[in-house]
């Protein structure tokens, strides 16, 4: 894996992020931007089935202020040219090659719905390369419902306009609600746009073979699972289940968020998210 390095100030959602280290590495063969923010105890966050890195900046821009935030971006998450991964365990390893390069020891891995399939695969096989694990939107092992099924058919068929009534059900679900118009809601359609339609298509064709849950026993890391209260992609029963499997694991609810609560209610989670570091910190003392 090789790296590039320059300095430049992101803007995102209006905001300024403070001037941070942005890095381009080769992951899966291609290249991806890595983008480092604010100092402190690591945090790598793992982004979800679309959007890319981007979606989580403003949650970034919260962490940053007390910790060493790690964004980075999955393979194909601009562009599809590249070589696709063939399981959720390869997206891990990209992960694993990641903090390999970027010399990160045993930082702290947060992963968000299917990022956090990324964080759990890499847990349970490279246990001893995190130091901590933050979950959102995530289980053990998906259930594929009907409407994922559908949902990957018509993205892998037809080609879908931005205001297309189907997708925009898809993103009212991602709010566990029709959101409210604004610059938060418009900013989650813009993200999302930006993969393309067949790389989620193939994103959730890979999930229907991703189980972790007879491997969970490895994870011997402080552990947190934060689960919105109206997130219907996973449940919150489902997401208290898989904390439930992880030996002291603590279990926390976001009250009124959905799937994307990580970005609607980004203060409750960066509480949580700063707890956790805490034990994180006494953990390796």
């Amino acid at each position: 894996m090789r790296i590039a390095r320059k300095r430049r100030t992101e803007r995102l959602m209006g905001c300024h992020f403070h001037e941070g280290l942005e890095e381009f590495a080769q992951v899966g063969g291609e290249w991806s931007e890595v983008v480092r923010l604010g100092q402190g105890d690591p945090i790598v966050l793992v982004p979800g089935l679309a959007g890319g890195w981007k979606l989580l900046a403003p949650l970034a821009r919260r962490l940053a202020r007390h910790h060493q935030v790690i964004l980075y971006g999955l393979r194909r998450d601009e562009s599809p040219l590249g070589p696709p991964a063939r399981s959720v365990a390869e997206y891990a390893q990209d992960l694993a090659c990641l903090l390999d390069e970027l010399r990160l020891e045993r930082p702290t891995v947060f992963g968000v719905s299917f990022g956090g399939a990324i964080a759990l695969e890499l847990a349970v096989e490279r246990p001893h390369r995190i130091g901590g694990l933050v979950l959102q939107g995530v289980e053990s092992r998906f259930r594929m419902t009907l409407g994922a099924t559908i949902a990957r058919r018509v993205l892998e068929r037809f080609p879908l306009p931005t205001d297309n009534g189907f997708l925009n059900q898809f993103f009212n679900l991602l709010h566990g609600g029709k959101p409210e118009p604004g610059p938060l809601t418009d900013f989650v359609v813009e993200r999302c746009w930006a993969t393309d339609q067949s790389v989620v298509a193939h994103r959730i064709g890979l999930l229907e073979s991703f189980d972790v849950s007879d491997r969970l026993w490895r994870i011997d890391v402080p552990t947190l699972v934060l689960a919105g209260t109206r997130d219907v992609i996973v449940p919150p029963s489902r997401q208290r289940a898989l904390a439930d499997s992880i030996a002291g694991a603590r279990f926390e609810t976001i009250e009124g968020a959905g799937h994307v609560g990580f970005l609607t209610h980004g203060g409750d989670v960066t509480r949580h998210v700063g707890r956790l570091l805490n034990q994180v910190r006494h953990f390796a003392c």
